[in-house]
Protein backbone atom coordinates (compact mmCIF):
# COMPACT_ATOMS: atom_id res chain seq x y z
CA UNK A 1 0.00 0.00 0.00
CA UNK A 2 2.87 2.39 0.82
CA UNK A 3 4.45 1.70 -2.58
CA UNK A 4 1.16 2.58 -4.29
CA UNK A 5 0.91 5.90 -2.40
CA UNK A 6 4.52 6.77 -3.27
CA UNK A 7 3.87 6.05 -6.97
CA UNK A 8 0.64 8.08 -6.85
CA UNK A 9 2.42 11.03 -5.24
CA UNK A 10 5.20 10.82 -7.85
CA UNK A 11 2.65 10.80 -10.67
CA UNK A 12 0.87 13.84 -9.25
CA UNK A 13 4.13 15.76 -9.03
CA UNK A 14 4.83 15.05 -12.71
CA UNK A 15 1.44 16.27 -13.93
CA UNK A 16 1.48 19.71 -15.52
CA UNK A 17 -0.14 22.25 -13.24
CA UNK A 18 -2.00 23.75 -16.20
CA UNK A 19 -0.24 27.09 -16.05
CA UNK A 20 -0.07 28.86 -19.38
CA UNK A 21 2.97 30.29 -21.09
CA UNK A 22 3.91 33.89 -20.26
CA UNK A 23 5.45 36.19 -22.86
CA UNK A 24 6.48 39.82 -22.93
CA UNK A 25 4.11 41.90 -25.01
CA UNK A 26 4.28 45.28 -26.78
CA UNK A 27 3.40 46.82 -30.13
CA UNK A 28 5.66 49.03 -32.26
CA UNK A 29 8.02 50.27 -29.54
CA UNK A 30 11.35 52.03 -30.16
CA UNK A 31 12.94 50.68 -26.97
CA UNK A 32 13.15 47.16 -25.58
CA UNK A 33 12.67 48.63 -22.09
CA UNK A 34 9.09 49.48 -23.09
CA UNK A 35 8.42 45.84 -24.01
CA UNK A 36 8.38 44.31 -20.54
CA UNK A 37 4.63 43.89 -20.00
CA UNK A 38 3.85 40.25 -19.18
CA UNK A 39 0.98 38.50 -20.93
CA UNK A 40 -0.63 35.06 -20.44
CA UNK A 41 -0.75 33.13 -23.72
CA UNK A 42 -3.09 30.50 -25.04
CA UNK A 43 -2.46 26.77 -24.80
CA UNK A 44 -0.89 26.43 -28.27
CA UNK A 45 0.87 29.81 -28.38
CA UNK A 46 4.58 30.62 -28.54
CA UNK A 47 6.39 33.83 -27.66
CA UNK A 48 7.20 35.97 -30.70
CA UNK A 49 9.60 38.88 -31.16
CA UNK A 50 9.48 40.96 -34.33
CA UNK A 51 12.23 43.56 -34.80
CA UNK A 52 12.39 45.88 -37.82
CA UNK A 53 15.71 47.75 -38.01
CA UNK A 54 16.21 50.86 -40.09
CA UNK A 55 20.00 51.12 -40.40
CA UNK A 56 21.45 53.99 -38.41
CA UNK A 57 18.10 55.39 -37.36
CA UNK A 58 15.91 53.22 -35.12
CA UNK A 59 14.31 49.85 -34.51
CA UNK A 60 10.63 49.00 -34.13
CA UNK A 61 10.02 46.17 -31.66
CA UNK A 62 6.83 44.14 -31.27
CA UNK A 63 6.42 41.16 -28.93
CA UNK A 64 3.61 38.88 -27.89
CA UNK A 65 1.92 35.49 -28.13
CA UNK A 66 1.43 33.78 -31.49
CA UNK A 67 -0.08 30.42 -32.36
CA UNK A 68 1.63 30.23 -35.76
CA UNK A 69 5.01 31.87 -35.13
CA UNK A 70 7.56 31.26 -37.89
CA UNK A 71 11.19 32.29 -37.62
CA UNK A 72 12.28 34.53 -40.49
CA UNK A 73 14.91 37.05 -41.52
CA UNK A 74 14.50 39.56 -44.35
CA UNK A 75 17.28 41.87 -45.49
CA UNK A 76 16.43 45.19 -47.14
CA UNK A 77 18.63 47.96 -48.56
CA UNK A 78 17.89 50.22 -45.60
CA UNK A 79 17.58 47.64 -42.82
CA UNK A 80 16.19 44.24 -41.93
CA UNK A 81 13.38 42.39 -40.22
CA UNK A 82 13.98 39.53 -37.81
CA UNK A 83 11.19 37.36 -36.35
CA UNK A 84 12.11 34.92 -33.58
CA UNK A 85 9.99 32.41 -31.65
CA UNK A 86 10.50 30.62 -28.34
CA UNK A 87 8.41 28.52 -25.99
CA UNK A 88 9.49 29.00 -22.37
CA UNK A 89 8.17 31.57 -19.89
CA UNK A 90 9.30 35.12 -20.69
CA UNK A 91 11.86 33.87 -23.21
CA UNK A 92 11.31 36.86 -25.52
CA UNK A 93 12.90 39.33 -23.11
CA UNK A 94 15.68 40.34 -25.50
CA UNK A 95 15.28 42.22 -28.76
CA UNK A 96 18.80 41.16 -29.85
CA UNK A 97 20.53 44.47 -29.17
CA UNK A 98 18.39 46.15 -31.77
CA UNK A 99 19.38 49.77 -31.24
CA UNK A 100 23.06 49.11 -30.55
CA UNK A 101 23.56 47.08 -33.73
CA UNK A 102 21.97 49.84 -35.83
CA UNK A 103 24.25 52.49 -34.36
CA UNK A 104 27.28 50.24 -34.78
CA UNK A 105 26.55 49.67 -38.46
CA UNK A 106 25.88 53.36 -39.04
CA UNK A 107 29.15 54.25 -37.30
CA UNK A 108 31.02 51.77 -39.48
CA UNK A 109 29.52 53.20 -42.67
CA UNK A 110 30.29 56.76 -41.55
CA UNK A 111 33.90 55.82 -40.70
CA UNK A 112 34.31 54.18 -44.12
CA UNK A 113 33.00 57.26 -45.94
CA UNK A 114 35.24 59.53 -43.85
CA UNK A 115 38.26 57.33 -44.62
CA UNK A 116 37.60 57.59 -48.38
CA UNK A 117 37.16 61.38 -48.21
CA UNK A 118 40.34 61.89 -46.17
CA UNK A 119 42.44 59.62 -48.43
CA UNK A 120 41.23 61.27 -51.64
CA UNK A 121 42.08 64.82 -50.46
CA UNK A 122 45.77 64.10 -49.98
Amino acid sequence: MKAFLVLLLGALLCVDSGSSLQCYSCTSQLSNSKCLTKKECGEKDMCKTDVIRVVGLFSIISKGCDSSCEVSYQDFNVGNRNISCCSSDLCNVNAAGSVRSSYGLAGGVAAGVLWIVVNNKF
